[in-house]
Parts: C-alpha cells; structure tokens; sequence
C-alpha cells in the first residue's frame, strides 16, 4: 500500500537535508523549516487539522475607516460546520499588481499583431480566427480590440473599489462533525478559487461567482461515485452561505442561499429593527437550485427551477448611525424565526452594545452556550449545534 503523498514529502525533505554536505547546505535552514512543517501537519489529527485551516486569525481582519468588524465560532465538538472568513481584500491579493496588469491589457489589446508575430493574447488569438472566417473586415478588428480594452480599463477601475471595500464569508453545513468540517471546507476552497477568477475578469465579485459555488454543492444525476448513488439523503452535501461586503459608509450587500437573515440592531432606538423582507433576497441552501437557463441543468437534482441570479438579487443594509450593528450568525444561535429567542439576543445586544465589536460577538457565544446546558439537562445533547456569530460595527 502506498504512503499518503503527504509522507512522501515529509520524508523525501527529510532524506535530502541528510544527504547533504555540510559544507553545501546554503538552503538547509530553509529545508529544516520545511521538514518541521510537514512534520507538524502530520501529528495533526484530521480534526484538528480542519478546525485550524478553517478558523482564521485576527491578523486577518479588514481594518476600514468607520467600521470595526469582529467574528468567533464555538462548535459543538472538536470541530464542526460553521466556517466564517475575513475577506481582506489589500492583505489577501495585490491590489496594486492587478490594476497596473489591467491597464497594461487595456493598452496592449489595442495593438496590432506585427507580421508574422505570435499571439500575445486572448485577444490576439480571437482576432486571428476572426480574420480566418469569410466576410472578415478590417473594422471587426479594430471594434474587438477597442471593446476588449474598454473592459479591462473598467476591471482597473472596479479593482480600485477593493481599497475601500472588506468581505464576510459565513457558512454553515448540514449537521456537524468531521464530514460536516469537510463540507465547510469544500465551499471555503471552492470559493477562492472562483474568487481568483473573478478578480481576473471582473476586478469585483458578481452573482456568476455564487453560481457556479451553488453548482459545486449540486447533486449529480450520473453520479460517479458510490456516495453520490446513494438514496440516504444525508449523503447529500448541504450548507447554507451568506457573502457580503461592507462600505466605510455602513453600506453591506449581499448574497444568502438558505442562511438565517442579519439582524440590525439600532444604537439609537437600542432594538433589533424591522427589515423589509422583501429586500432580504434568499435563495435555498447551495445546490438545490439550479438556474433553469444553466447548460447543465439536466444533469443535475433541482428540487425547483429558479432565474440566474442577477444584480437585483443581491440585497441591501446600511448603517445608518454611529454604533449601529450587523448582527450576523448561524442557527446554532438563533434560527431566525424564534420571537422570544430574538428577544433575549436583543437583550445581550442592548447590554453590551457600547462596547467593541469583539466584546459583542463574545457576549452573544456565551449566551448562546448557556442554552447548552439546558439540553445537556433534557437529554438532548443532539441537539446542540455549532455557533458563529460575526459582529460589524459603525464607529
């Protein structure tokens, strides 16, 4: 039976740190370094190492002029489903980089391919198709290259909007446990990756990266393992995901498929207020829906048909004043729809709402924990689920 690939590496960095001479290792420091790290990764059970890779550190926390964010998540054992990330944007990509590479394409695909110069470019790559099909124009090239250009001037200008602008990912999967944490971490993965993508295209987020995360959480018809062929439905990856981004002005946009809406709770009238409903856009937990124009649809369980999500299904809160707060959370503490538990979290917000952002989000885990205790009583210790709470403020 072969080694794990991890193995491997730890032992192949291991094997060349001692075969080399003493006298030659420049760059034994750096190996031994590498070797203690897979070491370290190696000691890690598979629990621990996922409740380490999910949780983020507060070295990662977006700092914004008027805002002050803060989150913290307690699972229900070693580890658990709930997933909460700072989207920092100036610390996670090089801004900088990608609005001179943007500009640099903006120039550069407005110019002509010399003779017999190979393609630069995607750009370069169609117009040589273009010129390869009969009816071609001279214009045809010259409108191509200006509209591609035009879009990556736009990418350069939507990239200088990340300056100003933090993330929140929030996600919570079915049940909780190792397979639960995997799940989490399946969309957490998935997530960046499209993230990288979309920066690339866009300069910014839009709802075709949630699209094809919804698809990634899809149930396949011609499943290709035996997991997938499986009639338990709990075989089926389920999670709920709310992603959001914040303004220094208060203003927070965001997506939710099947997650419990935010709360807003008003420093100057000291209570959670009404929001409309009808601007709290929802759609089911990820992978239930797929849009009835997808490609694919067919080869996928839908429970319903649905519209590609569009601009207008992106919803909408502000901050209006000074200690106002975003009250975010997975049902673990409150499942959104509970009247006496949202008093008694209004309760915890009232009290401790003139402190920091971290300090709130602490005092309602601990609420939330104490409600442990009366199932541990009851005898429904199965009941008890994993708890993230994500707090941003207006200073």
């Amino acid at each position: 039976m072969q080694a794990p690939r991890s193995s491997w590496r730890g032992l192949e960095v291991y094997a060349y740190v001692l075969m080399l001479p003493r006298e030659k290792t420049g760059v034994e420091g750096t190996l031994q370094h590498e070797s203690s790290t897979v070491a370290g990764y190696n000691q890690l059970t598979i629990d621990e190492y996922l409740r380490k890779r999910l949780m983020p550190v507060e070295g990662a926390i977006p700092h914004l002029p008027g805002i002050e964010m803060y989150g913290n998540s307690i699972p229900a054992g070693t580890v658990g489903g709930d997933l909460f990330e700072y989207i920092n944007f100036q610390q996670r990509y090089d801004i900088d980089a990608r609005i001179q590479r943007a500009v640099k394409l903006s120039k550069e695909f407005l110019e002509p391919l010399r003779a017999d110069e190979p393609p630069r470019n995607s750009v370069d790559d169609h117009v040589e198709w273009l010129k390869s099909r009969p009816g071609f124009r001279s214009e045809m090239e010259t409108e191509y290259r200006t509209a591609r250009s035009s879009e990556q001037v736009r990418v350069a200008e939507d990239l200088e909007e990340l300056y100003m602008t933090a993330g929140v990912l929030i996600v919570d999967a079915q049940g909780h446990g190792i397979i639960s944490a995997k799940i989490a971490s399946t969309v957490h993965d998935t997530f960046h990756a499209l993230m990288l993508a979309e920066l690339d295209r866009r300069g910014k987020t839009t709802p075709e990266l949630f699209e094809k995360l919804n698809l990634r959480l899809a149930q396949s018809v011609t499943a290709r393992n035996a997991l997938g062929r499986s009639d338990d439905e709990s075989s089926r990856e389920i999670a709920t995901m709310l992603y959001g981004e914040v303004r220094p002005n208060g203003h927070f946009r965001f997506v939710n498929f099947g997650h419990p809406p935010p709360l807003v709770f008003s420093a100057e009238c000291r209570k959670f207020l009404h929001v409309d409903k009808s601007r709290m856009v929802q759609f089911l937990a990820l992978g239930l829906q797929i849009p009835e124009d997808h490609p694919d649809r067919t080869r996928y369980f839908s429970l319903e048909s649905r519209q590609r999500a569009s601009t207008s299904d992106v919803a909408e809160i502000t901050l209006m004043s000074p200690g106002d707060v975003l009250f975010l959370y997975t049902d673990g503490v409150y499942d959104g729809s509970d009247a006496q538990d949202r008093d008694k979290l209004e309760s915890v917000m009232r009290e401790h709402c003139l402190l920091s952002a971290k300090d709130i989000c602490n005092a309602l885990l601990e609420f939330a924990v104490t409600k442990d205790d009366y199932l541990l009583k009851t005898g429904e210790e199965d009941q008890i689920d994993d708890k993230t709470v994500f707090i941003i403020k207006k200073e």
